[in-house]
């Protein structure tokens, strides 16, 4: 009987620790030189078998950024994939299949209403001219920032209004002294709201 793909990833979770500590660094023991070789010049999954390849698979099913795109190859590949599928796809394959889902996350942030100027500027920039990783770092990272630069823009102005309230001020100034991404968002979110509701 075939484990279901919940049982593959609760599986990659648990047995990484045990695969890592069995390997012959960890466990005293020097590879053989033609192993080493391999390793050295091909791709880390030219060694796996059938069942280290799908653990390798499912563990980007549990990864919380993977997207339409990752999900559907990941489960095509655990359900009908040769060993020669599973090691091109982890090689290259999951690389492009990331890279379209961050374009779409990417191209969504530009549908939302609420993107200011930074940050529909930095996503244009990527979607034109940006690499997978350049991609990737700005989901990561760069989002975050830029968006945290169009909040003080956003807050600026409220404060910028003559006819505020005394409270929705002080709650505008206090998260612009906060001056953290989170801290500004919840103001512009939440906070403003609740002063003035």
């Amino acid at each position: 009987m075939r484990p279901t793909r919940a049982t593959l990833v609760v599986a990659a979770g648990a047995l990484a620790p045990a695969l890592l500590l069995s390997t012959p660094s960890f466990a005293g023991a020097t590879q053989p030189p033609a192993a080493a070789a391999v390793s050295e010049t091909g791709s880390p999954y030219d060694e796996m078998d059938v069942d280290d390849l799908r653990v390798a698979i499912a563990r980007t099913l549990a990864d919380p950024d993977s997207g339409k795109r990752v999900t559907r190859e990941a489960n095509e590949l655990l359900d009908n994939g040769t060993p020669e599928e599973m090691r091109a796809w982890l090689e290259t394959g999951y690389r492009l299949a990331q890279a379209e889902d961050d374009r779409v996350a990417i191209a969504r942030t530009l549908a939302d209403p609420d993107s200011g100027k930074r940050v529909t500027r930095e996503a244009n920039e990527l979607l034109d001219n940006g690499t997978p990783e350049e991609m990737r770092a700005w989901l990561e990272t760069g989002y975050r920032l830029a968006q945290a630069e169009d909040d003080r823009v956003a807050i600026a102005r409220i404060l910028a209004d003559p006819g505020i309230s005394d409270a929705l001020r002080a709650a505008a100034s206090a998260a612009l002294d906060d001056n953290t991404p989170e801290a500004l968002r919840h103001f512009l979110e939440v906070g403003r709201y609740e002063v003035d509701g």
